[in-house]
């Protein structure tokens, strides 16, 4: 089988309003991030399978005849499919050494790229041998969607280096994106790996990954905005760690015993996101107007006040709001709260000393802060010059 070098990349995401209602039937706004991870795959003529991946100091190979092994043992053609592979991914934790509770970030990625690369070329009949290294812009375990800009990543490289899905990328051009109904399979490959990673997640993370922009996120049904405006941000990781889980049954605590005030809570939050929505449309198909920019931070303050009262909160976001306000900016949690990270909206306006200003006081607290854009694009593949050379380096170090 003939194998193309090629290299891709997927952007993280954000959750701009809608976090903890969306649990409970509610829109929630889902936007990417313009902090990308970048995959590339080459050939290798070793007959060995490498994954390379530095952001979590993990560089592994296989001898190919040993998983050619694991592909034989399925019993059945596997292909890409809808459903998760159960017996695979027992045979593929045990290969791996993983026990079934442990679900640490290296042991994740690992069973996800061996998945989607088992899967991917089952159906070829053959297992290449082929090197992959990932580089993220992203932080691991901050709710940005890593590990779903991972799995898309993953999943687009390998189903082009099998020819289940055709490059886009001509002598023309520099990036190119696929056709609708390749993504679609991306986006459905790239679920997988997200399975195996989280169990049962939404779909909607590698959903952004996949096409990017703002997606709406209602009752299990993702939608994509068709037209949507760039939106320049500050991205904030306090560092503080929170859990999801907990978070999550602390709001449906607050339900339970105070149902005549929570439920209006959420029902406000809805709006929140279908007014967001609305402005965001306007602000795409028409001159963005200072207005709309007004219309945004009013959202971004009261849906924080949500958040406050779900019980969501934490002081190192307060201290974020109140560092941002001080320079007139307005930020929110983004996510399961607890910590975490933040996002705060810049306007066109913004002076440039303000943003650098504003960054260096929230990194004097010790959090980590990048300017970045909401509305990215989704997947795509890139020719090595359209690469940024700080990536281009890392990943060839691998």
């Amino acid at each position: 089988m003939h194998i193309k070098e090629c290299i891709v990349s997927a952007p993280g995401k954000a959750i701009l309003h809608g976090e903890h209602a969306v649990v409970h039937g509610k829109v929630a706004l889902a936007v990417s991030l313009n902090l990308r991870t970048y995959l590339q795959l080459q050939a290798t003529s070793s007959s060995k399978v490498c994954i390379n991946l530095p952001n979590i100091n993990t560089f592994l190979s296989w001898d190919v005849t040993i998983l050619k092994q694991l592909l034989s043992d399925s019993g059945a053609v596997l292909g890409v499919v809808d459903e998760l592979d159960g017996e695979l991914v027992k045979r593929l934790r045990d290969f791996v050494g993983v026990a079934n509770g442990n679900l640490d970030t290296r042991s994740m990625a690992i069973l996800a790229f061996l998945y989607i690369y088992i899967t991917v070329f089952a159906g070829t009949g053959d297992l290449p041998s082929v090197t992959v290294s990932v580089w993220s812009e992203l932080p691991t375990g901050a709710g940005l969607g890593s590990s779903a800009a991972y799995s898309v990543c993953l999943a687009a490289a390998l189903l082009s280096a099998s020819g289940t899905i055709p490059s886009p990328l001509t002598d023309l051009e520099n990036t190119a994106r696929w056709a609708e109904e390749d993504m679609e399979l991306i986006n459905r490959c790239a679920f997988q790996g997200e399975r195996i990673i989280h169990g049962n997640p939404s779909g909607v993370d590698n959903a952004v990954g996949t096409w990017g922009g703002i997606l709406r996120y209602h009752s299990g049904k993702i939608t994509t905005l068709s037209r949507v405006p760039m939106l320049r941000i500050l991205l904030t990781n306090t560092k503080v760690a929170r859990s999801t889980k907990v978070l999550v049954a602390g709001v449906k605590d607050k339900m339970n015993k105070f149902p005549s005030i929570i439920n209006p809570v959420l029902d406000s939050v809805d709006a929140i996101s279908s007014t967001c929505e609305q402005t965001l449309s306007e602000m795409a198909s028409d001159t963005p107007t200072p207005e709309h920019y007004d219309v945004l931070e009013e959202l971004i303050d009261i849906n924080q006040h949500q958040l406050n009262v779900m019980g969501v909160g934490h002081p190192a976001i307060d201290r974020l709001c109140g560092i941002t306000l001080a320079r007139g900016l307005h930020s929110k949690l983004t996510g399961a709260g607890g910590g975490g990270c933040g996002i705060t909206l810049l306007r066109p306006e913004t002076e440039h000393s303000v943003v650098l200003n504003t960054i260096q006081d929230l990194r004097d607290c010790g959090y980590d802060c990048w300017e970045t854009r909401i509305g990215a694009a989704g997947v795509q593949q890139h020719s090595p010059l359209a690469v940024k050379e700080e990536v281009l380096e890392v990943l060839a170090r691998y």
